[in-house]
């Protein structure tokens, strides 16, 4: 049955990828409100800017008058909410955003949500979902050994896993104290197609096609756990649909990568791709820069509970989703030399304290 999705930060890079999902691949209406700071870009949008089932609402929202008028007239069946800060480096250089955006705008968005929820009539509010979107940074940072589960203690380590921390802990009481409908995933690194070139796989891509130094933090030991977004996409419609309220689930690729062995992986595909003779082997272009403080060593994520009990499994290897990636950048060079021209000219954002 059709519903009606309210996508918080739909602009966004995972989230515009779950509404041109939701407007590709369901029947159901999506309405999405963004802020549209400097990583909200219609643009990411555009290929289901058309259809009769997409709109868009500029909003922030920390905005409490705002949000109440916007859900009372759009009247959701799903509210999912992706509006965050989400940048490590840039938490560290400025965290009062971070708790803003995060806590605040989180806090601002449940009690707005569970206001319309106390009216809608019985049948409506048992359909009603309220899906919080958060990372498996909130779980702070693995050893060598073992997977970030659902009962994982909490144990932030950066301004901006700690707002996020904070986001969770909110979305869980409203749920036990007011008994909101709401349910929380949280999800390994995301990469894939209109990635903001903040972030490491999008940056490496265009500094090696531009023959650029390939900043790695410390050693580039640090492991993370790498999910195509589009699939991500997809578990993240599918908890919407089918999850039960109260439940949290880890979502995970099972792709873990040392961040030297992905810029390598990075390296040997723009190699392959768009070879330049001039430049030679991108891999030359790796330069080691000072770590980042605070920075976790290893996250991975056991996504067994959303496999087994949804039936959610990715598409996408690692290798698979890399090229894929790799090819949309060479494919969409006017969709980020735009980005690039404006606030963000790939330079490394936040400080080494």
């Amino acid at each position: 049955m059709a519903k009606k999705f309210l996508v918080t930060g739909g602009a966004g890079f995972i989230g515009s990828a779950v509404v041109r999902k939701l407007v590709r691949d369901t029947s159901h209406d999506v309405l999405v409100v963004d802020k549209l700071t400097y990583a909200g870009n219609l643009e990411s949008l555009a290929p289901v800017a058309n259809s009769p089932r997409y709109s868009f609402e500029h909003a922030d929202i920390a905005d409490a008058g705002r949000m109440r008028a916007v859900i009372a007239r759009y009247q959701p069946d799903v509210i999912m909410h992706l509006a965050a800060e989400s940048h490590v480096d840039r938490s560290i250089d400025g965290p009062g955003e971070f708790v803003q955006t995060n806590v605040v705008g989180t806090y601002v968005l449940l009690q707005a949500a569970l206001e319309y929820w106390r009216g809608l009539p019985a049948e409506r509010q048992s359909g009603f979902r309220f899906h919080h979107i958060s990372t498996d940074e909130v779980f702070g940072s693995l050893g060598e050994e073992g997977l970030f589960h659902e009962e994982y203690p909490y144990q932030p380590n950066s301004p901006y896993s700690a707002s996020k921390a904070a986001s969770d802990h909110l979305v869980r009481a409203w749920f036990h104290t007011f008994g909101l409908p709401a349910l929380i995933t949280n999800c390994s690194n995301n990469y894939g197609p209109y990635h903001f070139p903040e972030k490491l796989i999008p940056l490496m891509i265009l500094n090696a096609l531009e023959g650029k130094p390939l900043p790695v933090y410390g050693k580039g030991e640090n492991v993370r756990d790498w999910l195509f977004v589009d699939d991500h996409a997809q578990a993240l419609i599918l908890v919407a649909e089918k999850g039960v309220p109260g439940e949290s689930y880890n979502i995970g690729g099972r792709n873990e990568h040392t961040n030297i062995d992905v810029v390598r992986k990075i390296c040997a595909l723009v190699d392959e791709m768009a070879p330049d003779p001039d430049l030679g082997a991108r891999e030359r272009l790796i330069t080691y820069v000072a770590d980042r403080p605070g920075h976790d060593l290893r996250y991975a994520i056991d996504a067994s509970k959303i496999e087994r009990e949804l039936g959610w499994r990715p598409a996408e290897t690692f290798e698979s989703g890399l090229r894929k990636t790799v090819r949309w950048y060479l494919d969409n060079r006017a969709w980020w030399e735009r980005v690039r021209s404006g606030v963000y000219q790939g330079q490394r954002l936040g400080v080494a304290v």
